[in-house]
């Protein structure tokens, strides 16, 4: 199936025949999209555009035919609620359609690309183009017209519960014998059990009741006493064989799920990965997977063997006494019905703990991440005051769950066990009027005991069911994610040497919400390039796109020449250094932090990098040097020893490109001179973007590229660019002003 943007709708048969009425004979169709407000009023309306003009057309009425000649600038602008499809006609701005935004924004944003090169086709009097397709996969299911999970092709409410299982199984191919084992263990056991009310009624009807006394009567109630205990015991040791086993499998189940969930996630893209919270990924690995596990090497064994028992026990209920056997299933209707009926309540109660859990998890992650900020505000009550009311919700919702399950399926057990009374009362009918005996009784009893146990679990098997399906839909969402970036099939392992070619880059975190329009670059091996602009320019989304973090909407970025599409990711980012404004140190010491990039570097290396970046004389210094523990995420160091750590680090890398983001920002002048020395040692001979908060160290760069709200408005030396008196020197005069004033240009 087709899951590209759907952008040629069909049109309802009035609005074809409004159409065709009014089309030249050789138009060809190119797009067709719907529309949905007219006016104040909701309707389905459709926007039909040909190679030669826009048709607008409302239940069979043509509402307007504009040709592309004097038209441009197609635009869509998101209004409260709505979104607003214009274009310039004739030189004034022209409403065409408004729709509810969602599906159709991305869809309008592909179509107004493609009207305007018919436009500009028709103006210049050349062939128009082919119709645009979008490589964006559709984000609707076509079933029931609902939003697939972020970044999947997961529909939630249309989702087959089958594959599902399907896709778990198969996952856990390796352990499938191993898992089978509980299983067949289970079923031995059942047979075990079965077997001591056979051996009871013997003893009963044979022994206990026989007041002849049979001949070696002491010899044969032994054995049978002796059977009796030797199964028990056996089925006891089959349990033990099964809870050791059931162990093992679920430790490696557990095991092969979180690697894999780690795994998966390690190869999301950061589109993928900045949708979702740290809490909420810990979350999945943990919680959901124990959920899991907990069903399928504990739970489901106990279901199959409890199948197992109910068929066998049915089959020797039915053999013993037809019609007793049929007041065991008398109640079943009323049973199922009502838990029929409870069901989509259960899942949706289960569902809403589910999502305050989360909520929760989030709430303490924000909190334990940013307590520094927490207490330096005085905010520790308003946290707590938060964190209580984020734990009241989700303990409200729990309780309301706990108590209602607890009232219903207790409810619902007396009305499964209710048949246990018609066979007591029936059975000592039969017995007081000698058509039955007392050890049939008493096996029958007991097998009915037995198919009473799978019976009542018909009460939790909805709910633990309705748990693990929950959980392991949310491990699946991880799993089935389609990563933004990826390698081709045989990607390029390249030695890289430095020349990066920006061409014609476009690029949105959204496609209809271009970040970067039309990005041209050119940088020789060895330079290094200056990114200025105020905050939301682009410049870190460029330096991003040359990372290959995100994938560019449009255009293309080379280095030496290969596109870095056909640069396998490993090789790409392997031979790239960065240096970030916000520096992160891992969980260690500083030896370890300085050899994250390198961990094969010896110890000469490391001192040798941490000299390089000015970072020796201050670590040597540490309690203990070099082997000092930094905390978590380097807060026991400065922030301009955290950045020299991070500079070592980029060092040891030997990169051959190096991404510097605003590496110098918010450090005293002394800190700064001392950063500032080791950045332009580790510069030397590398290709070096650097993005700077005081424009004058950019002074010494070879090419400076300044950018305002995604486009390039001007590019040269420092110089240059002081002599053009352009944008670039109104953003050194104001900040030299600021500076003078004692306040930074952000102020």
């Amino acid at each position: 199936m087709d899951t590209n943007m759907k952008l040629m709708y069909d049109l309802p048969q009035k609005d074809e025949e409004a159409f065709l009425a009014a089309a030249q004979t050789d138009e060809k169709r190119m797009y067709c999209l719907p529309y949905d407000i007219e006016d104040t009023e909701f309707v389905k309306g459709f926007m039909l555009f040909t190679d030669k003009a826009i048709y607008k057309l409302l239940n069979g009425k043509l509402l307007f035919r504009y040709p592309y000649l004097g038209m441009s600038d197609f635009t869509n602008e998101i209004m409260y609620g709505s979104v607003g499809f214009y274009a310039k006609r004739n030189g004034n701005t022209e409403l065409l359609c408004r729709f509810i935004s969602g599906r159709n924004l991305p869809r309008y944003s592909v179509v107004a690309r493609g009207c305007e090169a018919l436009a500009a086709a028709a103006a210049n009097k050349t062939e128009p183009p082919e119709p645009l397709t979008s490589g964006e996969p559709e984000r609707y299911c076509p079933k029931c017209g609902r939003p697939y999970l972020l970044h999947t092709k997961i529909c939630p409410f249309c989702r087959n519960n089958k594959d599902v299982y399907k896709k778990l199984w198969n996952m856990t191919r390796g352990l499938h014998f191993m898992m089978m084992v509980p299983l067949i263990t289970a079923i031995i056991s059942m047979i075990i059990r079965f077997s001591l009310p056979f051996v009871q009624r013997t003893a009963i009807n044979d022994y206990i009741l026989n007041d002849g006394r049979a001949d070696n009567y002491l010899l044969h109630f032994s054995v049978i006493i002796a059977a009796i205990v030797m199964l028990d015991i056996a089925q006891r040791a089959i349990n033990v064989l099964q809870g050791r086993i059931s162990a093992i499998s679920g430790n490696r189940f557990v095991r092969t799920l979180r690697a894999l969930l780690f795994e998966k996630i390690e190869t999301l893209s950061m589109n993928s990965i900045s949708a979702k919270t740290t809490g909420d990924l810990m979350g999945r690995i943990n919680n959901d997977v124990g959920v899991v596990q907990n069903f399928m090497t504990n739970l489901l064994p106990t279901y199959f063997g409890q199948l197992f028992s109910f068929i066998l026990a049915l089959c020797l209920l039915l053999w013993l006494n037809p019609l007793m056997c049929l007041f065991v299933f008398i109640p079943l209707p009323i049973a199922i019905f009502a838990i029929a009926k409870f069901r989509s309540s259960m899942q949706r109660r289960n569902m809403h703990s589910w999502l305050l859990g989360q909520r929760t998890n989030h709430l303490l992650q924000d909190v334990l991440n940013g307590v520094r900020v927490v207490k330096s505000y005085g905010n520790e009550q308003k946290a707590i005051d938060d964190f209580e009311k984020t734990t009241n919700d989700q303990a409200i919702i729990d309780e309301e769950n706990g108590k209602l399950f607890d009232t219903v399926f207790p409810i619902l057990g007396y009305i499964v066990r209710f048949g246990s009374y018609l066979i007591l009362l029936y059975g000592n009918l039969m017995l007081f009027g000698g058509s039955m005996d007392v050890g049939t009784l008493n096996q029958f009893n007991s097998y009915a005991n037995i198919i009473y146990e799978p019976l009542m679990q018909i009460t939790q098997i909805p709910r633990n069911i309705s748990n693990f399906f929950t959980s392991l839909s949310k491990i699946f969402e991880i799993l089935e994610e389609e990563p933004d970036v990826r390698d081709i099939d045989f990607p390029q392992n390249i030695e890289i040497k430095g020349n990066v070619e920006i061409k014609n880059v476009t690029f949105g975190y959204e496609t209809y919400d271009p970040v970067l329009k039309n990005i041209n670059l050119s940088v020789k091996a060895g330079e290094m390039v200056g990114l200025v602009g105020h905050s939301g320019c682009g410049k870190t989304t460029l330096i991003n796109l040359i990372m290959r973090l995100y994938e560019v909407n449009a255009g293309a970025i080379e280095i030496d020449g290969v596109n870095i599409k056909d640069i396998s990711q490993n090789s790409l980012r392997t031979q790239i250094g960065v240096v970030l404004q916000e520096t992160h140190l891992f969980s260690g010491s500083v030896r370890d932090n300085i050899r994250y990039s390198n961990p094969h570097a010896t110890n000469a290396e490391v001192i040798a990098a941490a000299k390089a970046a000015n970072a020796h004389d201050f670590i040597v210094n540490l309690p203990e040097g070099y082997n000092t523990m930094v905390g978590e995420k380097g807060f026991s160091l400065s922030g301009g020893e955290r950045q020299r750590v991070a500079i070592a680090r980029a060092l040891i890398h030997n990169p051959k490109i190096l991404i510097l983001d605003e590496a110098t920002a918010a450090l005293d002048t002394e800190t700064e001179k001392l950063i500032q020395d080791a950045i332009n040692r580790l510069a030397v001979g590398r290709t070096t973007f650097a993005i700077a908060h005081r424009l004058s160290t950019l002074r010494n760069a070879d090419k400076i590229l300044v950018l305002d709200h995604g486009n390039v408005v001007e590019f040269g030396t420092h110089k240059q660019l002081l002599d053009k008196r352009g944008y670039y020197f109104k953003l050194v005069m104001a900040q030299k002003r600021a500076a003078e004033d004692g306040r930074s240009l952000d102020d």
